[in-house]
This record gives structure tokens, sequence and C-alpha cells, in this order.
């Protein structure tokens, strides 16, 4: 039996890999999550916001109270301590601030798209509401525009400072992904271990796919940047040792203990202790197991701290209790909720994760390697297996509008949530990214200046 989170006794293996195996869950309560980033600006000049100040962060979070939202704390970085507001709790729902100051809904785990596209907008009117009253406005875009990294302020959050310090010792770009970067991503269930595999293998082999399919951040610093995803770009040199793509997924016995072996070879960041992060980063969670750790002298890993690892390994898919799909640019509403309808109709319906399993099954790992470099520079024009990704993509969201229609589960409109992928249909036809009409309004209307983007693709 998977010890719970409360139970302190040290740790095994068979813990380790049974923390993931304890997600899995019967098919009639699978569920749906959505999560998604969005830069807050100052609408007077387009700048980004700091958190403290009278129309800081910390005043958006607590405008936000009035909906029935609830603080979340942590000690705070000063010598007297005290309690920082680092996100909102609502139910299932929360709120959570990413290191430049971006915000950040993880939804509740829902039945259906109408369920989250619902949440998606009642969350974005009430920070729209708050939001106005205090002069800022929200950019779906998957990396800032013009902002400078040296420009945006600093969150005062326990594991962004470990992560800042440590990122510089093992890439150039990782501090690049914590402060210039916004996402949305989707998390499924499984209900088995044969299940888990055939989830994350498909997931996987096709997220540099569904990376084109949402490309939408084609600017750096004010200028083309050269890529369709500046986002995706740098997560090939924010930490080779917690992300890219896995190899091992993809061979012959992959499971639990597998995924169970990836992450204890990661580096650790931290260790939490009383709301407290303690540094620990690139020690080895093998010796916390054991009681090796100095910062922590005599104290041995407990499933807790194990969970909290779990989450500091960044793969395009990451598995904890369910599968996260991590990989698209964050975008306009429909985007939002374009992407947990993608991958649902995909993994939740069998003849659908049979298909698509059919596409990608022969590609080698070095094509899948390739389509991962070649995906946020190229988007739909790359290749892969003799194939451009645009017919691939086309394939893709056919078959998840075919599962999604399987799934019946339709709206109050007796509409199925097959409706939700319209926008991307129209990419994956065309050919045409949103990334690539940025670039198009760049070079047109907009006249080289990229700061047209907070008008015309705020929330």
């Amino acid at each position: 039996m998977p010890q719970t989170l409360s139970d302190d006794r040290p740790l095994t293996f068979e813990d380790m890999a049974g923390w993931f195996a304890a997600g899995a869950k019967p098919r009639e309560s699978f569920r749906v999550g959505s999560e998604h980033e969005k830069f807050v600006f100052r609408t007077t000049d387009d700048r980004p916001v700091p958190y403290d100040g009278p129309a800081g962060i910390r005043a958006l979070m607590e405008g936000l109270m009035r909906f029935g939202w609830t603080p979340v704390t942590e000690p705070g970085p000063g010598p007297d301590g005290g309690e920082v507001l680092i996100g909102l709790n609502r139910g299932m729902e929360n709120i959570s601030l990413e290191p430049g100051g971006q915000f950040e809904l993880s939804g509740a785990p829902l039945q259906t798209m109408h369920d989250i596209c619902e949440e998606t907008g009642r969350h974005l009117e009430e920070v729209k509401t708050v939001a106005a009253e205090l002069g800022l406005g929200f950019l779906g875009l998957g990396f800032t525009p013009d902002w400078r990294r040296e420009d945006i302020p600093v969150m005062p959050k326990g594991r962004y400072r470990i992560m800042r310090r440590y990122m510089p010792l093992v890439g150039t770009k990782g501090l690049d992904m914590m402060f210039r970067t916004c996402t949305v991503q989707a998390n499924l269930d499984f209900s088995s271990e044969a299940d888990m595999r055939a989830k994350f293998r498909v997931s996987l082999a096709l997220q540099p796919v569904v990376t084109a399919l949402f490309a939408n951040s084609p600017f750096v610093e004010g200028k083309p940047s050269g890529l369709l995803s500046s986002r995706a770009a740098v997560w090939a040199d924010t930490d080779a040792d917690r992300t890219g793509m896995l190899p091992f997924v993809f061979e012959d016995g992959f499971g639990y203990e597998a995924y169970a072996r990836y992450v204890l070879s990661v580096p650790m960041y931290f260790v939490k202790r009383d709301g407290r992060y303690i540094d620990v980063a690139g020690r080895s969670f093998a010796d916390f197991v054991a009681g090796r750790l100095p910062e922590v002298e005599g104290e041995h890993a407990t499933l807790k701290d194990w969970a909290d690892h779990a989450s500091t390994a960044f793969p395009e898919v990451r598995l904890k209790q369910y599968l996260e799909m991590r990989g698209a640019d964050g975008g306009p509403t429909s985007r939002l909720c374009a992407l947990p309808a993608l991958w649902a109709g995909l993994l939740y319906d069998d003849a659908a994760l049979a298909a698509a399993w059919d596409l990608v099954k022969d590609w080698t790992m070095e094509e899948r390697a390739q389509l991962c470099r070649d995906a946020p520079r190229l988007a739909l024009k790359a290749k892969v297996h003799g194939r451009l990704v645009r017919d691939i993509a086309r394939d893709v969201v056919a078959l998840a509008h075919e599962g999604l229609r399987r799934r019946d589960r339709l709206s109050g409109g007796m509409v199925d949530e097959s409706s939700y992928l319209g926008e991307i249909e129209d990419i994956a036809e065309s050919g045409i990214t949103a990334a690539e009409r940025l670039l198009d309004l760049y070079h047109g209307p907009w006249a080289g200046d990229v700061t047209h983007a907070y008008q015309a693709f705020a929330y």
C-alpha cells in the first residue's frame, strides 16, 4: 500500500514507484485538468508589474479574494520572517505565482471540456475585473515580446530563489524560461500501468507536433527571434538533467519503476521544512533517502519530499499521479480550451489512442530528437519520418475530433466537445501558425512595433 503524504518513515524505492502507481483510477473517475499562465503588464506603459505596491501583483491577488479565493502564504525572505502571499486557493482551483509575476490558473479536475472552458472564462473575468481597477492587463503569448530579463521583477517565492541561483550553472536559458515564458497545460488520468505507458508514449512522441500547432512566440526583445516558438526553444538549454525527450519511455518494460529511477537521477533543488525552502540544489535525492544531506543532517526523505522532488523534473510530458502535457505556448482563450480538448480526445478514447500510436510508433529516437529541435523553428513546416508536421497535425486533430465526438459530452446547447478544436483545426488545415500571423502583423500594420501586441492580444 503506498504511503500517504503524511507518512514520515524513510522511503524505499518501492514507495517511490508506488507513489506514481497510486494515481491510477477507474475510467469512470477520469477527469481533465487545465493550467495556463499569462503575462501581467501595466496598461499605461506595457511594462512588467512588481510584487509590491498599490498596483502590484500582491494587490491583484488581494483583490481577487472578494471572489472567494483564500490566501496561500509562505514564510518571508526577510530577517523577521513574516508571511508572504504567494498564491490563492478556492476548492480545487489554485492561482499560483510564477517567477516573473506570470499569473497561473491551475484548474480543478473536471469532467468535460465545457466545464473547463467555463472555469477558464470565469477566472479571466475575475482577474480582468480586479486588474482594470489597478491599471493592469494580461497578455496571452508564449514569450514576452519585448521585455528584457533584467527588467522583470522577481517574485518573493522561496523555491524560485534557489532555482535562480542554480539555473545559470546548468544551462544558458533557464532564467529565460523562469521569467519570460508562458504556457498552457493539460493533465489527464490513467487506469493502470499499461494505460499510463500507452498514453505517455503517444503524448511524448506527439508533443513537438502540439508545440508546432500552438506556436505563438516569434519575438524576443522587440524583434523576430527566428523562431516560431521562442518559449519551446529555451527548454533546449535550460537543464539537460531534467528536460527534453525521455528515450526510456519507448523502451520495453517502461513503467512506474523506470520513471521513478529517472526522477531519482534528477538533481535536487530544495528540501521544504516548516514552509521554508532549504537550498540543496545539485544534491542527490538518493543521498537524502539515506540521510546523507549535510544541509539537513540526519534527516531522511519522506513521501512528501518525493512528491516535491517529482515536481522539479521538467520533461515535455511529466508523470505525477496523473500525466501532464506541458509543451504548448500560451495564447487566447480559444486555444486555452483547445489544448485539453485535443489531449482528451486523443487519450481518453481507445480508438483514437491506438490510431495516434500508429502515427508515431515507427519514429526512431533520432527522428524524435530532431523534431524537438525543429518544431520551435519550423513548426508545421518541419518533417519527421518523411512526412510534413502539418500533415501529421491534421491527422492528430482529426483523431481528437472523432474521439471527442465519441465521448458524447454535450453542453446545455447540445454541442459536443469537438467544438473547442475549431481554431487548431483551422491552423492545421492552413499550415499557418499563430506565430506566423504575428509576424505578418509585425511586418505589415504594426510597422515593426511589437508593443501593438499588448492591445491586440490582451485578454
